[in-house]
Formats: C-alpha cells, sequence, structure tokens
C-alpha cells in the first residue's frame, strides 16, 4: 500500500489542484491532500474553510482524504506513513521552485519521494493567487474552481 501526501494551501482549491488529485488518486493506494497552515501568513480563507471547500470537491474519490498540518511537510508525511509527496507542475517556473524543495525534502527524508503531475493544459495559468484577485475584482472565475467556492469568494469580498 503506498500512501501519498498532497500539500498545499489550497486558498482556495482549484480545478488545477483536482486534476492532479484526480491522477495521483489513480496511482496511488491512499492519497492525503494536506492543507499546511502557516501562521505567519494569513489566508483569505481559513485552514478549516479550505478543508470543508476540499472534502466537497473530492467526494467522489474514496481513496483521498483531508486534512491539515503544521510545520515540515516531511515529517508530517513521516507520521502518516507516506511513502511520496505528490506536487503539480504548471509551468517551466514552477518546476525551479518545486525542484529546490524537494531536494531539501529529500535530504530531510530520504525514504520520502516526491512526485510531480504536470497539470493538463486547460490549468497551466490557474493559481490560487490568480483566483483570488479575480474574485476579489469581482469577475467570474466559474468553470475555474468547485461548485461553492466561486459564492465562497464572493462572500468574503462583500465582507471586507
Amino acid at each position: 500500500m503506498t500512501v501519498a501526501i498532497y500539500p498545499g494551501s489550497f486558498d482556495p482549491v482549484h480545478q488545477g489542484h483536482l486534476d492532479v488529485l484526480d491522477r495521483a488518486a489513480r496511482v496511488f493506494t491512499r492519497v492525503i491532500v494536506a492543507v499546511a497552515r502557516n501562521s505567519e501568513k494569513e489566508g483569505l480563507f481559513t485552514p478549516a474553510e479550505r478543508i470543508e471547500m476540499l472534502r466537497s470537491a473530492i467526494g467522489h474519490l474514496r481513496n483521498v482524504e483531508v486534512d491539515a498540518f503544521d510545520g515540515l511537510t516531511v515529517e508530517y508525511a513521516r507520521k502518516r506513513g507516506a511513502a511520496v509527496l505528490v506536487k503539480g507542475l504548471r509551468a517551466v517556473v514552477d518546476f525551479e521552485y518545486e525542484l529546490k524543495q524537494a531536494s531539501m525534502n529529500a535530504r530531510l527524508a530520504p525514504e520520502v519521494d516526491t512526485v510531480f503531475f504536470m497539470t493538463a493544459p486547460p490549468f497551466y495559468f490557474l493559481s490560487s493567487t490568480l483566483i483570488r484577485e479575480v474574485g476579489r475584482l469581482g469577475g467570474s472565475v466559474a468553470g475555474l474552481v468547485p461548485d461553492g467556492v466561486e459564492e465562497r469568494l464572493r462572500a468574503k469580498f462583500r465582507r471586507s
């Protein structure tokens, strides 16, 4: 049984994330989507809200669970018995950053491998930052985020 961790902020989750997750769920026995809590950086959505949105979006994937963690990703992977970290790549720009992270993770935990999945071409441009910006400016992100996320974005920015 191979357990994989798919770590990220998922602030908010979008179709690029779900594309990578769908494919990872076909490859690994179990995938844990791990929402990183970062006390130094305030996200748009709380970790609890991100977990709720992810759980709502992944109901069809029986071998996937959602959790949150603090600290080093590789320590969380060890704690959960994971042998693999799943990372999504959109473009060459992502590769350099993710390669550095994967190299450090390999140094810290050589028993945990990193596997990269290329995001499907329709989602190469997509990022949570871009989704938040479009939402903040009142634009539509329909089709780019799971059902319900666009409404949550509108609600967040109405309160701002």
